[in-house]
């Protein structure tokens, strides 16, 4: 098994988020790009934290339920 570089992994990580738009399995391959990484990289950390922010962006919003006056 070979392991991708960082720089790999940074320029692959820019390819998945490119345009806004983030298809349901982009955080599937975020995650394994993440695994390339040695848990003591700053790369790591830091995608691993961007990965997060991009997940509370897209995730569903709560629908606010109108209050009914009685």
């Amino acid at each position: 098994m070979t392991l991708l570089t960082e720089q790999e992994v940074a320029r692959s990580w820019q390819r998945l988020f490119v345009g806004g738009t983030v298809a349901p399995d982009t955080f599937d391959k975020a995650e394994a790009l993440l695994e390339e990484l040695r848990p003591e990289s700053p790369l790591y950390h830091r995608l691993g934290q961007e990965l997060d922010e991009i997940r509370k962006l897209h995730a569903p919003k709560p629908t606010k339920k109108k209050k009914v006056k009685v």
